[in-house]
């Protein structure tokens, strides 16, 4: 059932980055406790081992695994039906990034030189995350299919918010490969939701709790 935690986790990684980024469409603002392990996963290239990526899954995607839960349980109806617009947008357009190596590598390189800013400022810092942004628009914003963020106009037109959504979309993107690199299709949200579910309940338990 290891392949199985590892799916979760890297989906509820997707769905974290699609709720984040239909809070900030809407609010203009986000927690940063939230916002942070997905930005850092960007800069966690060649991890020691998958758990590096996202430490504790329970603390660092809680709003992911929650979130999941409630749509993988039916029980989704109060919630923003754009986050299920923007979770699938990102498995779409890694689905296209996959057929361009180019753009990996660029994505690869653009990394790297933003782990710069990292180094001289913070993963949280306008800076860093106007280089992330910036690395979006010349990369994925080419592609053929492209995801239409919906929101309030006022906070969409703001640039520093504007970046951070695409900073946002940016680690969800690094989690759809990841959760692919991992065995994850999605046909299997369909035909192995219960396992998905026992999965996300596991991850959802505080730490020590087996029961």
């Amino acid at each position: 059932m290891t392949d199985r935690r590892q799916q979760a986790i890297a989906i509820a990684a997707v769905v974290q980055a699609a709720t984040l980024v239909e809070q900030l469409a809407r609010t203009g603002d986000i927690p940063l406790t939230d916002a942070t392990p997905l930005l850092s996963s960007l800069f966690e290239q060649n991890p020691e081992s998958f758990d590096a990526i996202y430490g504790d899954p329970g603390h660092s995607l809680n709003l992911g695994i929650n979130t999941l839960l409630t749509l993988a349980s039916g029980k989704g109806g109060g919630l923003s039906p754009d986050i299920t617009r923007y979770t699938v947008a990102i498995l779409h357009l890694e689905s296209k990034l996959r057929r361009n190596q180019n753009m990996i590598t660029a994505l690869g390189n653009g990394i790297q030189q933003a782990s710069r800013q990292v180094e001289h400022f913070s993963i949280s810092h306008e800076n860093t995350i106007a280089a992330l942004a910036e690395l979006y628009k010349q990369t994925l914003s080419n592609l053929s299919f492209r995801i239409h963020v919906t929101g309030n106009p006022t906070h969409l037109q703001n640039e520093h918010t504007a970046n951070r959504v695409r900073a946002l979309l940016l680690s969800g993107i690094r989690a759809a490969i990841l959760w692919r690199q991992v065995g994850g299709r999605r046909w299997h949200l369909l035909l192995r939701r219960k396992q998905y579910l026992n999965a996300l309940e596991q991850l959802a338990r505080p730490e020590g709790d087996n029961q």
